[in-house]
């Protein structure tokens, strides 16, 4: 879109908002429209696309400070009415050439002055209009004064810097195990269509991500994308946690296991196993590491954290309950709380 369509165009009108919206109920209008419009919602209907294409338009212009800005100018120039490319015939709507040629004293017409999207000879609309957002306002006869803000064919000379397009958020959810090894995602755009992104290997719950380019076309020929900003969510595993780039995970063990020693098998996220040794007289709640196999990141892979969780049976035959007493009886005397108890009451 250049400016030139801003005159035909009532972006307001299509959001269905006042003039004098804040930036927050924009947003939340914007939103509920795009939730609304949005193809995956309208499979195979022309006008809901549309529908979307205007909204995701009139939203990237409207919610940008700077081209609102422009936006509101380039309107009250036109009072808001429709105009055409061309010099009006009699008793027809006038051109851009008319409504410039009022600005400029020029009455009856714009035969004397000649605009342009661009190209030697004639003054750049898209320069003109970028006079008022360097701050400075049009004045209509005010000849060397009118254009303080420097646009082409005037004093200050030099063309503005092409405008970006508009930034836009996204969401995507991803399980864990396609969070550590990256995935390959396929986004929709506020326009109408679709990207596809490579998500990076180790990417946490939450990470917000920078794709260059990927945001709203800009409101001008020659200026760049703006970029899309992907918040990536991971969904939970059942049996693995994250902290940081290790992977956790808590490995029940017996009190037999505990209490002489064992070596047991720990999964890992690829769907193997390790073994590790249990140390006899392991508690609760030791972490025993295996180097290596935990999230992979820029600066290496983390390690494997399995949380020792000692199972108490529930249910004991005579014979194991004869050997519990037995263990008992060998600690009696032996108050495991005496130390706890002491530190409390200091």
């Amino acid at each position: 879109m250049v400016n030139q369509d801003w005159f035909e165009k009532d972006f307001y009108a299509i959001l269905g908002v006042s003039k004098d919206v804040d930036a927050k109920e924009l947003k939340k209008v914007y939103r509920k429209l795009a939730r609304q419009h949005h193809p995956d919602s309208n499979p195979g209907d022309k006008a809901a696309e549309q529908r979307f294409k205007d909204v995701g338009e009139a939203y990237a212009v409207l919610s940008d400070p700077e081209q609102r800005k422009q936006y509101d100018a380039v309107r009250a120039m036109g009072g808001g009415a429709r105009f055409t490319a061309g010099a009006g015939g009699a008793g027809g709507a006038g051109g851009f050439e008319d409504v410039f040629a009022q600005m400029f004293g020029a009455g009856g017409g714009a035969q004397n002055v000649r605009f342009s999207t661009g190209g030697q000879g004639g003054i750049d609309l898209e320069d003109l209009l970028g006079a008022f957002a360097g701050g400075g306002g049009f004045q209509p006869g005010g000849g060397q004064g009118g254009f303080p803000g420097g646009a082409q064919g005037f004093p200050g000379g030099g063309r503005r810097a092409p405008m970006k397009g508009q930034d836009v958020e996204a969401t995507t959810s991803i399980d864990f195990r396609a969070a550590a090894h990256g995935e390959t995602v396929t986004l929709s755009k506020p326009d109408g269509g679709t990207i596809t992104t490579r998500i990076p290997a180790g990417v946490k719950d939450g990470q917000k991500i920078r794709l260059r380019g990927k945001g709203m076309p800009a409101p001008v020929q020659g200026g760049e994308h703006g970029d899309m900003y992907l918040t990536v969510t991971v969904r939970p595993h059942p049996v693995f946690g994250r902290d940081g780039n290790h992977l956790t995970v808590d490995l029940p063990v017996t009190f037999a296991e505990a209490a002489l020693g064992a070596t047991v098998q720990v999964p890992t996220l690829d769907g193997s196993t390790v073994r590790v040794k249990v140390a006899p007289g392991t508690p609760s709640g030791r972490v025993l590491r295996v180097k290596g196999r935990g999230i992979q990141g820029k600066s290496g892979a983390g390690d494997l954290l399995a949380k020792v969780q000692v199972v108490v049976p529930q249910r004991l035959s005579d014979k194991a309950r004869e050997a519990v007493e037995v263990l008992q009886a060998e600690a009696d005397g032996v108050d495991p709380r005496a130390h706890l108890l002491q530190r409390a009451r200091a």
